[in-house]
């Protein structure tokens, strides 16, 4: 059982309303159906929702803004742009994972449920010589082996990476700090236009946010999030390329590094992360060892229901699958209290059954 996606309108107004994050507007639409029920709701039924105190109840009573919602809605027809919502099934599962995942996505192109595994490339907007070069031979490998390129459409690194993958025939998602109706930096306007034919372009931000600093490090944890690793070729000690590698490690992905001069101080943010663990990649075989089985394997089948497990245990077992679901949607769906759900969960994780991912999803193994 799937729950149902709000309708558009819906997800935009609650998003226009301040302080509201992801997760807690997931969490309102498992308890509302509607806005019209939300904004209905007295502050003290907002309240016993998790993550819902006092002066953000006092927010959502005061309501969004239903002029912006109109205005979107017109721009997204005018100018033909697609979405995706996270109760879609063709929502990345990848990136369902991650905390704070987008509520939606509008996008240009290609943009479904991967059948290819993604890698994330970033780095200096200045590259040397010796980082295009790295770039240009390392993407060309990956894209060899039928994986998707992720980067964020920046100058340098992240430009490279884009125009490589399609001259050798790739896949490219390109993830932007602004509205999906912008294009930043604009030089890049015949790349911006070129992704879609070979990919997508694509920003959770609302069509006309121009591209302020403070959303690019939030847009980060999506270039990381729709990747199962994220290599970094040359990071100064500031680089925003830091800040996806530190986002793909709590999202517990893979991360990589390009070993640089330790005289040039566009290296010192890749030989920092190598100090501090992450992989130093010299060929492109040390990606695919890390990465090798995903790209190789179908997924796997779910394991077999034991005979012995309580009935409870079983309906847990039969209503997950692959993709995650937060505990929250277990207790509407099987009409049960959290404390059981959570008891029946433990059990089965410790069967190896079933995995908990960041932010209370789970998943059947």
């Amino acid at each position: 059982m799937t729950m149902k996606a709000p309708a558009l309108n819906d997800i935009l107004y609650v998003l226009t309303i301040p302080n509201i994050g992801p997760a807690r507007i997931r969490k309102l639409f498992l308890a509302f159906e509607s806005v019209e029920q939300l904004l209905k709701a007295p502050v003290q039924s907002l309240t016993r929702i998790e993550g819902i105190d006092l002066k953000l109840a006092e927010y959502i009573k005061k309501g969004g803004d239903q002029d912006l919602v109109d205005q979107q809605i017109a721009l997204i027809k005018k100018n033909n742009i697609e979405y995706v919502t996270i109760w879609d099934n063709k929502y990345p599962s990848l990136l369902k994972q991650i905390p704070e995942a987008p509520i939606i996505l509008f996008y240009r192109g290609r943009f479904e449920e991967q059948q290819r595994p993604a890698i994330a490339i970033v780095g200096t907007r200045t590259p040397s010589h010796y980082g295009k070069v790295v770039v240009t031979d390392l993407v060309r490998e990956l894209v060899a082996k039928n994986i998707t390129i992720v980067s964020g459409l920046a100058r340098g690194i992240d430009s490279i990476a884009h125009q490589v993958a399609i001259q050798y025939g790739g896949e490219t998602l390109a993830v932007l700090g602004c509205g999906i109706d912008q294009c930043y930096p604009p030089e890049n306007r015949e790349l911006f236009q070129k992704i879609p034919r070979h990919g997508a372009v694509i920003s959770e931000y609302f069509l006309g946010t121009g591209p302020d600093a403070v959303n690019f490090p939030k847009r980060n944890r999506i270039i990381s999030g729709l990747s199962v690793g994220t290599v970094v070729i040359e990071a100064g000690e500031r680089s925003g390329a830091l800040i996806t590698a530190y986002y793909a490690l709590n999202q517990n992905r893979e991360v990589f590094a390009i070993p640089g001069n330790i005289n040039n101080p566009k290296s010192y943010g890749c030989n920092s992360l190598i100090q501090q663990g992450a992989k130093l990649v010299q060929r492109v075989e040390d990606i695919l060892e890390e990465i090798g089985e995903i790209n190789s394997a179908s997924p796997p089948a779910p394991k077999a229901i034991p005979n012995n497990l309580q009935p409870l245990e079983k309906k847990i077992l039969e209503n997950l699958n692959s993709d995650p679901k937060h505990i929250d949607r277990l207790v509407l769906e099987l009409k049960e209290s959290p404390s059981a759900i959570l008891a029946g969960l433990l059990t089965l994780e410790l069967l190896g059954l079933v995995q908990q991912l960041a932010g209370k999803m789970f998943v059947r193994l």
